[in-house]
């Protein structure tokens, strides 16, 4: 299975901002115990390659595994060594998403607009992250899949368990959650149940949503 395959069938990528590695791979943990299998660790947390890095060791094939918030080509090395298994850019730097590209993992960045969607086409984008999809919503998604009805695009940016399946049937491949889905303050033991049950809501509304007519 490819991994854009796979990205299609987890349906969510929690974004991990956390406070130190060893609070993401709390996290990583955390999340898994609730069904979220798809990870992206950004790089605003210490130390993220670490945390990459162990994450694929730790938990293999269980978990889908990526670097987020890359802003410049360094980073972008650095994540492919360490064992991301996918790229995110919050935007369309041609430098970094042609290095994206070119690094043989599969390339997300971020793009809103029409032409921004075209330019992230044209840079050889996997997948079209609509961010911050907060200022929009699903019906936004549905109009650009007018003129780009092949367009592959995740939403990220304000996506929770209450609007997810929105999202997915406007025809979303997955969808982003980020501080929805886990809060730095409960990345600590005492407290990352609370992620382990956002996680099983949030897999439950993306599970109801590829049920046919589901409401």
């Amino acid at each position: 299975m490819t991994d854009l395959a796979r990205v299609r069938e987890v349906g969510a990528l929690a974004v991990i901002r956390a406070p130190s590695a060893d609070a993401a791979l709390l996290a990583v943990d955390a999340l898994l115990a609730g069904g979220v299998t798809g990870i992206e660790i950004t790089y605003s947390t210490p130390d993220a390659a670490a945390a990459i890095a162990a994450a694929r060791e730790r938990h293999g094939d269980r978990a889908l595994v990526g670097a987020g918030t890359l802003t410049t080509l360094a980073q972008v090395a650095e994540a492919a060594a360490a064992g991301a298994e996918f790229l995110v850019s919050p935007g369309l730097d041609d430098e970094v998403v042609t290095a994206m590209v070119g690094s043989g993992c599969l390339a997300m960045a971020g793009a809103l607009t029409p032409t921004e969607v075209m330019r992230a086409r044209r840079l050889g984008v996997d997948v079209v992250k609509v961010f911050p999809s907060s200022l929009v919503g699903p019906d936004y998604l549905k109009a650009l899949r007018g003129p780009f009805p092949d367009l592959v695009a995740m939403p990220t940016g304000g996506v929770d368990a209450a609007n997810a399946g929105a999202w997915l049937r406007a025809g979303a491949i997955a969808v982003g959650v980020g501080g929805e889905l886990c809060r730095p303050a409960d990345m600590v033991p005492e407290r990352d149940g609370r992620i382990t049950e956002a996680a099983r809501r949030l897999i439950a509304a993306v599970d109801a949503a590829r049920v046919p007519d589901a409401p």
